[in-house]
C-alpha cells in the first residue's frame, strides 16, 4: 500500500507531523490538568462540608434540640445554616436515622437512607451512627448529585445522639471546569498555531540544509554515490573535520590491502594510515593534485581536495590508483609513438632513395643505382649486425633501430659504438621502461644536436653490461648543460630551450631512474656538448618505502 505522506513535500509533512504531535502533547496535558483539577476542587469541596458538618454537630443548641427531636427549632436553622455556609443542604437527623430537618418539609421525619445506599433491611447502618467516624462521599441524593460531609452528633457524655450531613452540589465544580476547559481548548489551539509556524520555519531551514531536495531524493542520490564509487577503479577515502573515515569503496581496501570492511567506518585516518598526509589538507586548505606517494614497494599517484560548507572545510576526499597503471598506459603510447616514427623514417628515408634509384636508372646509370643500392644494404646490415651480436633484446634492439632511422631523417647520424655490449640485461628490469629511457636520452641529444650544430651532427651511444651495472652513455653536439642548471634539468617544466611545453622527457627519465635504483651524471663532452652517463643496478634494489598516504 502506497503511503500518502510520501506524495506531500517535506515542508508539509514537517508541519503536520510537528503540528499533530504538539496538539497530541497538549490535548494529553489538557485533559490530565482538567482531571486533576476535577479531584482537586472534589476534594477542596469535601473538605468543606465536612468541617461545616463538624462545626453545626457541636453547637450546643444543635445537640439540645436533636435529643429534644425538636424539628420546629432545626428546620429553620438548618435552612439558614445552608444559606449562611453556601451549601445545597443542610439536613439534621437523629439517632435512629430519621430526619429532623430538610429543605424539603414533606421529608421530615422519614429515614436518611433514602439519601444513601447505607440502608440494609431498613435499618440505617450509617457509619457515623454507628461507629462515630465523619466521612465524606459522592452519592445522588433526594437533591441530586452532590458531595456530602457527615459527622456523628455527640453529646456531653460522649453518646451518639444524631447525624449532620451537609451537602455541596457539584454544579459549582462543573461551573468551573468549564472555565477551565475554555482556557485550555485556547492554549491548545495556540500551541497549535505556534509549532505550525515553528515547523515552518523549521522545515525552511531544513531544506536549505539539504539544498532543497526532497527525502527520496537524497536516498536516490546516496543510493546512485554508492554506485558511482564502488564503479571508480580509482581508490575513494573521505574523512570528516575530525579526521575520522566516513566513506569508502572497494577499489581503496583492494588497492591498499585493507581488510575489516564493516570497522572501517568511523576510524581515525591516522589509526588506519599513520602518515596519512590528509590530515595537513584538513588542517591548511590546501588541494594536492597528482602526488606521488609510496606504500610499501608501491607507488601511488594521489590527489586530495578539501572539503568546505560556509568557507569551513568539514572533510578531505582522497582519491588514488597505483602508479603502475599510468606508467604502463604511458609506456605503451611511447613504442607507438617509437614505432610510428621509426617507419616514419625509414618510409621517408627509403622513398629519397627510390626516387634515387629510379632517376638514376631513368638517364641509364645503372652502375651508379646499383652502387647506390649495395651501400644502404651494407650500411643497413652493418647495423643489424651490430643490434643482433651486441643486444640480443629486441625490444631494445628495435628502439635503437628505430632511433637510428630517426637520426638519419634529421640529417643526424647516430654512432652506436661497435665495442658496445648489452647482452645481460637481468628480468626484473622491465624492457618499457628500459626503452622509455633510453629513448627520450636520444630524443633530447637528437634535439640539442639540432639546434646547435644543425644537419650533419653526430650523437654516439656506448653500452656495457660488464660489472654490477648497465651502462649506458649518451653523448651530444649540443650547446652543453650550464653547471648550475645540471640541479633542476630533471624538474618537471624545466628545459634548456625555453620553449613552453618542455622539460617532459627528462622529467619522466629521472622519475623511472629513481624507481630502478639507477643514478645519471651529467658531464661536459670531449668537444662540445653534455654526456648523459647511466647507471643501471642489475641487483634488484630494497626500496625504502616512504610514508604514504592517504
Amino acid at each position: 500500500m502506497t503511503n500518502p505522506l510520501r506524495n506531500l513535500k517535506l515542508k508539509t509533512r514537517m508541519t503536520l507531523v510537528l503540528g499533530l504531535m504538539a496538539l497530541l502533547q497538549t490535548g494529553f496535558l489538557g485533559l490530565f490538568a482538567l482531571n486533576h483539577l476535577n479531584e482537586s476542587l472534589e476534594e477542596q469541596v469535601a473538605e468543606r462540608a465536612l468541617q461545616v458538618a463538624k462545626t453545626i454537630a457541636v453547637m450546643p443548641e444543635i445537640i439540645a434540640a436533636v435529643k429534644a427531636s425538636d424539628t420546629a427549632f432545626l428546620q429553620p436553622l438548618s435552612l439558614q445554616l445552608a444559606e449562611v455556609t453556601h451549601a445545597r443542604f443542610v439536613v439534621i437527623g437523629d439517632k435512629h436515622g430519621l430526619r429532623l430537618s430538610h429543605p424539603t418539609p414533606e421529608r421530615i421525619g422519614k429515614p436518611m437512607n433514602d439519601d444513601d445506599e447505607d440502608g440494609v433491611g431498613g435499618e440505617y447502618n450509617n457509619p457515623a451512627l454507628l461507629d462515630g467516624k465523619a466521612y465524606v462521599q459522592k452519592a445522588t441524593g433526594s437533591l441530586g448529585v452532590s458531595i456530602r460531609g457527615k459527622t456523628p452528633i455527640v453529646d456531653q457524655g460522649g453518646d451518639i445522639v444524631g447525624i449532620v450531613s451537609v451537602g455541596f452540589i457539584l454544579d459549582t465544580v462543573e461551573s468551573i471546569l468549564a472555565r477551565y476547559r475554555t482556557t485550555l481548548l485556547i492554549a491548545i489551539l495556540s500551541a497549535f498555531m505556534l509549532s505550525v509556524l515553528i515547523a515552518l520555519w523549521f522545515a525552511r531551514h531544513f531544506k536549505k540544509a539539504i539544498f532543497g531536495l526532497e527525502p527520496e531524493q537524497i536516498g536516490l542520490l546516496f543510493e546512485e554515490r554508492n554506485a558511482t564509487l564502488e564503479s571508480i577503479r580509482e581508490g575513494i577515502i573521505a574523512i570528516n573535520a575530525e579526521g575520522v573515515i566516513t566513506t569508502f569503496n572497494r577499489a581503496a581496501l583492494n588497492t591498499l590491502n585493507l581488510s575489516n570492511k564493516d570497522g572501517l567506518l568511523g576510524q581515525p585516518i591516522q589509526k588506519v594510515l599513520p602518515d596519512s598526509q590528509m590530515i595537513s589538507v584538513l588542517e591548511n586548505g590546501q588541494p594536492q593534485f597528482d602526488q606521488e606517494v609510496w606504500l610499501g614497494e608501491a607507488c601511488f599517484i594521489t590527489n586530495r581536495l578539501p572539503v568546505r560548507q560556509d568557507d569551513r572545510i568539514i572533510g578531505v576526499v582522497s582519491s588514488f590508483r597505483p602508479k603502475d597503471e599510468l606508467d604502463m598506459v604511458s609506456r605503451k603510447l611511447t613504442r607507438i609513438r617509437q614505432y610510428a616514427d621509426s617507419l616514419r623514417s625509414q618510409t621517408h628515408e627509403y622513398s629519397n632513395k627510390l626516387h634515387t634509384i629510379a632517376g638514376l636508372i631513368q638517364i641509364g646509370a645503372a652502375k651508379e643505382a646499383l652502387a647506390l643500392i649495395g651501400q644502404e644494404t651494407e650500411n643497413h646490415q652493418a647495423l643489424i649486425d651490430l643490434l643482433v651480436a651486441a643486444i640480443p633484446d629486441p625490444v631494445l634492439a628495435g628502439c635503437l633501430l628505430g632511433k637510428y632511422n630517426r637520426a638519419r631523417e634529421l640529417g643526424l647520424r647516430l654512432i652506436i659504438d661497435s665495442e658496445s655490449h648489452m647482452t645481460d640485461i637481468p628480468a626484473h628490469i622491465p624492457r618499457e621502461l628500459l626503452v622509455s629511457v633510453i629513448g627520450n636520452l636520444l630524443d633530447n641529444a637528437f634535439e640539442a644536436t639540432l639546434s646547435h650544430t644543425g644537419a650533419g651532427g653526430e650523437v654516439s651511444l656506448t653500452m656495457t653490461d660488464l660489472g654490477n651495472d648497465l651502462i649506458f652513455e649518451i653523448e651530444d653536439q649540443g650547446a652543453g648543460i650550464p653547471l648550475e642548471e645540471q640541479a633542476r634539468i630533471f624538474e618537471r617544466g624545466v628545459s634548456t630551450k625555453g620553449e613552453p611545453n618542455r622539460g617532459i622527457g627528462l622529467h619522466l627519465v629521472n622519475q623511472l631512474l629513481t624507481r630502478m635504483g639507477a643514478t645519471i651524471i651529467i658531464e661536459p663532452a670531449d668537444l662540445c656538448g653534455s654526456r648523459f652517463t647511466v647507471y643501471i643496478p642489475k641487483k634488484k634494489p630494497s626500496i625504502d618505502p616512504k610514508s604514504t598516504q592517504e
